[in-house]
């Protein structure tokens, strides 16, 4: 495939919709609609699970099955609990961050639609400059400007309601995309668009294709735990973001070096399957698509680990697209490292022989 522009007009538009709209874990059934009906022109059929995973299907008879996954949910807050005064504490639901809460507007979502609130936080003037409270999740509260719990459960609030961000996507300096839930809207865009080249392109698959957009990943890789028994598959590679470490305050001696602008970055992890990771490492040499490299301990914190460990063991490995200010509401990736993630995603799959074994033994 020529180094042409991947992304178009249409794909953006998908992208910008498909990140605008909440889908927190476990409430991820609209986005998917979204991802679904974007996927529908390129798959010959879908397969959903009962918690909302969503996988459009090449040829879905072949015996020899490959998965191309990310994972389709968004951090978010539940509510926990209500003051008498009508202020409202909140839970996690996912890895959401604390330290970015005051002073943030967010969207609550309740049986009769969006209710607005924001994350209060005490005024510069009334703070004790010597000893200064930093935001922690016992201290950080939302106001839906209700006088007391009974207005605030009048306007449809109760203990056990979602709460997201409401920020949208744009562009920054031409070529950087912002938003939040780029972990892992991101991931579900790359895939969908490896499909739409497949088809574009007319590639004959010689196995079965599932693209998969998991639900539930950021609170143990659930949906991935979930869909992998239900697909079997023979090998998986998944896409994810990783971190940028070139901004401060990282450490580089303990997180690794990655850069947006530079390229997909390929893991190395005992569950990443060496000879599938040098397959995705020869063909983007061959392809002079620029990757960089990272390293993991025990697990890779993915849903690579899901499908590594299920079913007796699958081939699995890990591209990952860098990313700044991850768990933020302004996590930024580069546009050509989105283009390089879907290029070598698709360029690996052509070199994937149901025939060859990834065996280390054979």
């Amino acid at each position: 495939m020529a180094k042409k522009k991947i992304i178009n007009k249409k794909s953006i538009n998908f992208l910008e919709k498909y990140l605008n709209n909440a889908a927190p874990t476990g409430y991820e059934w609209e986005g998917q609609k979204i991802w679904m009906e974007y996927l529908k022109p390129y798959v010959d059929t879908f397969i959903t699970d009962t918690y909302g995973t969503a996988v459009g299907v090449i040829n879905p008879d072949a015996p020899f099955k490959v998965v191309i996954e990310g994972h389709s949910d968004e951090i978010s807050w539940y509510v926990n609990y209500i003051t008498d005064n009508g202020l409202i504490y909140v839970i996690r639901n996912g890895g959401s961050d604390h330290q970015i809460a005051p002073s943030k507007v967010v969207n609550i979502h309740t049986k009769n639609g969006i209710v607005k609130g924001v994350f209060g936080w005490p005024a510069i003037h009334t703070r004790n400059n010597e000893k200064e409270e930093t935001p922690k999740l016992d201290n950080i509260f939302i106001d839906i400007g209700a006088k007391d719990k009974e207005e605030v459960e009048k306007m449809g609030v109760h203990v056990g309601c979602v709460i997201t961000y409401p920020d949208e996507f744009f562009v920054l300096n031409e070529n950087k995309f912002v938003c939040r839930a780029i972990d892992n809207r991101a991931g579900g865009f790359m895939i969908a668009e490896v499909a739409r080249l497949l088809h574009e392109n007319k590639i004959e698959l010689p196995f079965g294709l599932y693209i998969t957009n998991s639900v539930q990943e950021e609170i143990g890789l659930r949906g991935a735990e979930m869909i992998t028994q239900t697909i079997k598959p023979n090998v998986a590679i998944v896409t994810d973001v990783t971190h940028d470490t070139t901004t401060p305050m990282i450490n580089k001696k303990k997180q690794g070096l990655a850069e947006i602008g530079k390229g997909p970055v390929v893991s190395y992890a005992p569950a990443v399957q060496n000879k599938l990771r040098e397959l995705i490492i020869e063909t983007a040499e061959e392809k002079k698509i620029p990757f960089q490299r990272m390293a993991a301990s025990r697990f890779t914190g993915t849903d690579t680990d899901a499908f590594a460990y299920s079913n007796g063991g699958v081939a699995s490995a890990l591209i990952s697209l860098p990313l700044r200010y991850m768990h933020t509401t302004v996590e930024m990736v580069h546009r050509e490292d989105v283009e390089n993630v879907i290029r070598l995603i698709y360029e690996s799959l052509l070199k994937i022989d149901p025939n060859k074994s990834f065996s280390y033994f054979e």
